[in-house]
């Protein structure tokens, strides 16, 4: 198999988790995983991103303070959400919510289930660790492309290794509770976690996969 197969089965083979069971992931495996994503490119070499892993006990700590920022503060991200999602795009994105809907019994129209699937978010779905991601302000929107990259490497290596994972941003909308929980200065913008582990796959939660745009559809041949 050619080292790009293998790269596609495993850009394949990774998918947002939304259930994880509570086992906790070695810390071998775990520096293994951002020993791998550090080696993605950055503009100038900057290499921006930091980030804050949590044991199994932190994360149960750091969750019960994102439930309460969640029910009783604002949301202020560092990083402003989109507009919108215009056309194409935010027909990608009903499709995908509506597949997480349908796959864990939420009917449309009830906001209440909705809105409850919703805060799963801030529950880090069960995961056993979350890594906190950051970039420094003053690299602004190139900062935040270049750690988005060191993201998805972190992503495909966990999956490398066995582990599932999901990139949350709703975990950035309230960035005063992550810097204070874990004394990140505020020179630093929190982009999003990574909640992290192994799998519940009897979840129903995890019973669906997104599909993707064709070549076609995002590359344009110009001669």
């Amino acid at each position: 198999m050619s080292d790009i197969d293998v790269l596609t089965r495993l850009l394949e083979a990774r998918y947002s988790c939304r259930a994880f069971r509570p086992d906790p992931v070695p810390r071998a495996v775990i520096e293994r995983i951002v020993g791998a994503a550090r080696h993605v490119p950055s503009w100038c070499n900057a290499q921006p991103w930091q980030v804050t892993v949590t044991t199994p006990e932190a994360t149960d700590r750091f969750r019960t303070a994102l439930q309460q920022a969640a029910e009783h503060d604002s949301a202020a991200p560092d990083l402003a959400w989109p507009d919108g999602y215009p056309g194409v795009y935010g027909d990608r994105r009903r499709s995908c919510g509506w597949q997480l809907y349908d796959a864990v019994g939420v009917e449309k129209g009830d906001r209440a289930a909705s809105a409850a699937q919703m805060k799963r978010n801030f529950d880090l779905f069960d995961a056993p660790h979350v890594a906190l991601v950051s970039s420094p302000r003053a690299l602004s929107g190139y900062g935040a492309m270049d750690t988005g990259g060191f993201v998805t490497a972190f992503t495909l290596a966990a999956r490398a290794l066995g582990v599932d994972s999901i990139a949350q941003a709703a975990v950035a909308s309230y960035p005063d509770v992550v810097r204070e929980h874990f004394d990140i200065s505020d020179d630093r913008m929190i982009l999003c976690a990574i909640s992290f582990g192994y799998a519940d796959t009897d979840h129903p939660a995890n019973s669906f996969r997104t599909t993707r745009a064709e070549v076609a559809d995002i590359m344009a041949w110009r001669t």
